[in-house]
C-alpha cells in the first residue's frame, strides 16, 4: 500500500533545493528553483523541451559545465562544493538521458568499481554476482550481458535499463532519472518502470525527469512539479500529469510569461 500524502511529508527530507540557480557561462538556465525529495517519495518533474529540466538535473549531480547558486543537501550535507563522484558516493544518483558509450570496458567491471566506491569496500566477485544476476533477472537481461563493453553497440532500450540496474545495485539515497522513457517502446517502458518501482523502497526518494504522462501510468508519482522557462510553476498530485497530457503546457505558458515580466518590473524599479 503506498503511503498518503501527509505520511509522505512526514517522513524524511532526504534532497533539498533552496533558491537554485544554474548557468551556463552568463546564461541563466535554472531560475531560483525550491524543490524537496523525501523518503519513499516519487517525485516528477515535467515540462516541454528547452524549459532546463535536465539542465537543473544534471547540475544537481555537480556537471563541471554549470555553475551553481543556491542551497542543495542531501540527507543534511551541503552538497555544492562536492565533485560528482563524491555526490554519487553520498547517495545520490543520476541515470542519463543519453548514457556514453565506453569501448573496452564490460559492463561487469564498470558496476562492480561503481558499487565498490559506493559501499567504500572492494564488493568479492561472488557477492557481486549474485546482486548482478539478480538484477538481471529481474530487468530480463541475459547473462552474457556482462561481458559486452558499456553501452557500446546497446540498443535504446538496452542503454536504459542499464540504467536502472545501476540504480538497484547502488541502492542511492535519492535517484534523479534524467527523461528515462524517452526512446523506449511499451515493453522497455514497462520493465523499465518495474525496476524504477523496485529501487523506489520507503529509504529512497525518486526524481523521474520526463516530458510525457505515460511512464507515469506505471510509476504512481506522489507529487507533480511543472517546471517552465527555468521555474518551477506549479506542483500537485498524480492527477496533474493527466491534465498536462490532455491539455499541454500552453495554459501555463501565460502566469510564467506574467511571472517573468512582474520579476523584470521590480528589478527595473
Amino acid at each position: 500500500m503506498s503511503d498518503t500524502r501527509e505520511q509522505i511529508r512526514e517522513k524524511q527530507i532526504l534532497l533539498e533545493c533552496r533558491g537554485v540557480h544554474v548557468y551556463v557561462e552568463d546564461k541563466e538556465i535554472v531560475k531560483g528553483v525550491d524543490l524537496q525529495v523525501r523518503a519513499g517519495q516519487k517525485a516528477a518533474l515535467m515540462g516541454p523541451n528547452g524549459s532546463g529540466k535536465s539542465t537543473f538535473a544534471a547540475a544537481l549531480m555537480g556537471h563541471p559545465a554549470y555553475r551553481v547558486e543556491g542551497e542543495i543537501t542531501l540527507c543534511g550535507e551541503d552538497l555544492t562544493g562536492l565533485a560528482p563522484d563524491e555526490r554519487a558516493r553520498r547517495g545520490l544518483f543520476l541515470g542519463f538521458q543519453y548514457p556514453v558509450a565506453v569501448p573496452g570496458v564490460t559492463v561487469a567491471s564498470f558496476l562492480r568499481a561503481a558499487l565498490s566506491a559506493r559501499l567504500g569496500r572492494d564488493v568479492p566477485v561472488r557477492e557481486f554476482r549474485e546482486q548482478l544476476y539478480a538484477a538481471f533477472d529481474m530487468l530480463g537481461v541475459p547473462k552474457d550481458f556482462a561481458g559486452r563493453y558499456l553501452n557500446d553497440g546497446f540498443s535504446g532500450g538496452e542503454k536504459k535499463r542499464l540504467e536502472i540496474m545501476q540504480m538497484l545495485l547502488l541502492q542511492p539515497r535519492v535517484a534523479l532519472l534524467d527523461e528515462t522513457d524517452s526512446g523506449l517502446d511499451i515493453d522497455a517502458l514497462k520493465v523499465v518502470s518495474a525496476g524504477i518501482n523496485r529501487a523506489a523502497d520507503p529509504q529512497t526518494g525518486v526524481l523521474i525527469v520526463t516530458h510525457y504522462q505515460r511512464i507515469l501510468a506505471y510509476i504512481q508519482p506522489d507529487v507533480v512539479h511543472v517546471f517552465m522557462d527555468g521555474r518551477i510553476v506549479r506542483s500537485g498530485g498524480a492527477s496533474l500529469a493527466l491534465e498536462l497530457e490532455a491539455r499541454g503546457y500552453d495554459w501555463l505558458a501565460e502566469p510564467v510569461a506574467a511571472s517573468g515580466s512582474a520579476a523584470a518590473k521590480g528589478n527595473m524599479s
